[in-house]
């Protein structure tokens, strides 16, 4: 059998007082398809970046193989200092390595090179690191998170892209059907330790169950020999007798390792704040059409909505996903077409504009304002209380948002929008972040939830979990209704989500680059300063006006207003019929510039 190429031994790493890895191991062998696993915050991505060597662990042995490669794909990347995306992906390689291949995945991932780094949303900054990692082909490969800001065509493709490597491989990741197809082996990581199953992730949920309940049963049977020992103590020895003073201190052993004993993070708990039931109807489209300028969203797209539905809008980046959700909840307007809402709806998102959030604001203040109380099915509730129930500590109360990881955003978003009243959901990619046993109670609260879910994700798996239908892209505009998750899609369509064709022009003229063939020239259209300050200042500017608005409306609350001043009583008609308008005309334009952010991520 041959040496591994990689090695950690008795890895043990505390930050901040609280021990992260307790004995953690990991072994890398060439061909290896290893995914790694586990709760967010138990040390995933530190145990990754130890393996890089870019983090020195407190105690334990790293030994890698000489002259072995190895590539590193951060969730964060860096492309400052770099004149262009191509020179950033060109820098990764190594002499002697192909040039043509940094073209060809560049394009692949609707890339050119040519792209000012500092220009680059985080979805493109994303897909020059996964091709800067990829290029080199190296021994070995570490990825974090590779399908983050990717969407179904992108992700299909980079499965099939990894598949076809002979690098070892040690991914992380949230999306099961990925981890499920290219994995062959699985590394838990789990209270500070590592334990291996030699399948692919596929196995590993009923493997962990069966050694949680194991677990479980053996602290059961140690509960009750300290018992039975301690019950010794109190009546066993009376009078004058000598006490056995090693069954005295195998009990002290006991003890000790009780109290020692790590015990599994708790789950976080899902409940959902129901309004009244809604109508029937939630939402009809007959022939309705959307354009912006000369480009097409929405072609004579018909659909209708019931209540109980789980509908998920299945596309790739830049097909109007977001115009499509926006048209059906009735806050865009279509160009032609009839579209009907139901009645009595009350409808939340999940906000998965993580940054609107003042980085700088406290959790508890996000979660409740300036209250120490939330609402939850009419009844208040403490927000210390609230906060355990997704895993937040007391101590994290006071805490800023910017100090949480991305698996904590997530789960704030959750609490936020979890909070609210509501009998239809809207979830815009809710799985980001998330891990797998959140996701696993997410699914299940959606499951039991009595209202109209409309989802949009590029998580496969959870797809065929959550939907009872889908709406999918087909090209130019045009949308269609499938029965069942994505895969049932896939089996009547014959094919998945498919790449816009502006993506696959890109791809076809890296390849021709690739071939030697001459290039011809590309002008990829970019978001000017002035849009990008825009698509930044807007949600602001909303957030504003909708507070204006409020104040306005509580002035107007006063029934006796007009009789005593109407003067005041005009004033504040015409400026909440101000801020009503510039409102509605905010909101158009930011759809209308974050309708042109996807599709050049598209």
């Amino acid at each position: 059998m041959a040496p591994p190429l990689l090695t950690l031994r008795d890895i043990h790493l505390t930050f901040g007082g609280t021990p992260l890895l307790e004995g953690a191991d990991l072994s890398v062998t060439a061909g290896d398809r290893l995914c790694l696993v586990g709760r967010n915050g138990s040390g995933k991505s530190t145990l990754l970046k130890i393996v890089a060597g870019m983090v020195q662990a407190d105690r334990g042995d790293r030994v890698m193989q000489t002259g072995v490669t190895m590539r590193y794909l951060p969730q964060e990347p860096d492309l400052s200092g770099f004149k262009d995306v191509l020179s950033y992906v060109e820098d990764g390689l190594n002499p002697g390595d192909d040039h043509y291949r940094a073209l060809s995945l560049l394009g692949a991932l609707g890339l050119d090179g040519t792209e000012d780094p500092a220009r680059l949303s985080g979805g493109e900054a994303r897909r020059a690191a996964l091709a800067r990692t990829l290029a080199p082909s190296p021994d070995i490969l570490l990825l974090d998170e590779p399908t983050n800001h990717l969407d179904l065509p992108a992700i299909e493709w980079l499965e099939g892209e990894l598949k076809s490597m002979r690098s070892a491989m040690v991914l992380i990741s949230h999306d099961r059907r990925f981890l499920a197809n290219l994995s062959r082996a699985t590394i838990w990581l789990d209270r500070g330790a590592t334990r291996r199953l030699e399948q692919s992730f596929a196995a590993f949920e009923d493997w962990r169950d069966q050694l949680l309940e194991q677990e479980e049963t053996e602290r059961h049977k140690l509960d009750r020999k300290i018992v039975a020992e301690l019950d010794w103590v109190r009546h066993g020895v009376s009078g004058r007798r000598k006490r056995n003073m090693g069954r005295m201190r195998a009990l002290q052993d006991l003890k000790t390792e009780r109290r020692e004993q790590r015990k599994v993070t708790g789950n976080v708990t899902l409940n959902v704040s129901e309004a009244e039931t809604s109508s029937k109807l939630i939402a009809e489209l007959k022939g309705v059409n959307k354009a912006y300028g000369d480009l097409t969203v929405l072609q004579d797209v018909s659909v209708k909505v019931q209540r109980g539905e789980r509908l998920g809008i299945i596309g790739p980046n830049g097909a109007g996903k977001t115009t499509l959700l926006n048209v059906l909840t009735g806050k865009l307007e279509a160009d032609s077409g009839s579209v009907r809402l139901g009645d009595n709806i009350a409808l939340v998102k999940l906000d998965q504009k993580r940054e609107s959030l003042d980085p700088e604001m406290t959790l508890q203040y996000a979660l409740a304002g300036g209250s120490d109380k939330v609402t939850i099915n009419g009844q208040p509730r403490h927000v210390m209380s609230y906060m355990k129930d997704f895993l937040f500590t007391p101590e994290q109360a006071r805490s800023p948002l910017r100090v949480l990881s991305g698996g904590e955003r997530g789960r704030l978003m959750l609490a936020r929008a979890l909070s609210k009243p509501s009998n239809v959901l809207v979830l815009d990619e809710p799985t980001n972040d998330l891990d797998l046993e959140t996701l696993d109670l997410l699914q299940e609260m959606l499951a039991d939830y009595p209202g109209t879910v409309l989802l949009v994700s590029h998580d496969r798996d959870f797809l065929d979990r959550v939907c009872t239908s889908v709406l999918g892209f087909e090209g130019e505009g045009r949308w269609q209704v499938y029965a069942g998750g994505y895969s049932d899609m896939v089996a009547q369509r014959g094919a998945g989500v498919e790449a816009k064709a502006a993506a696959k022009a890109v791809a076809k003229e890296s390849a021709e680059k690739s071939e030697g063939a001459a290039p011809r020239a590309a002008s990829k259209r970019k978001l000017s300063f002035k849009e990008k300050h825009a698509l930044e200042t807007l949600p602001k500017t909303m957030a504003s006006l909708q507070d204006e608005i409020a104040k306005q409306q509580r002035i107007l609350h006063d029934p006796q207003l007009f009789s005593k001043s109407p003067a005041k009583f005009r004033a504040a008609t015409d400026a909440l019929e101000k801020a009503g308008a510039d409102l509605a005309k905010a909101e158009e334009q930011w759809l209308e510039l974050e309708m042109l952010r996807e599709e050049i991520e598209g």
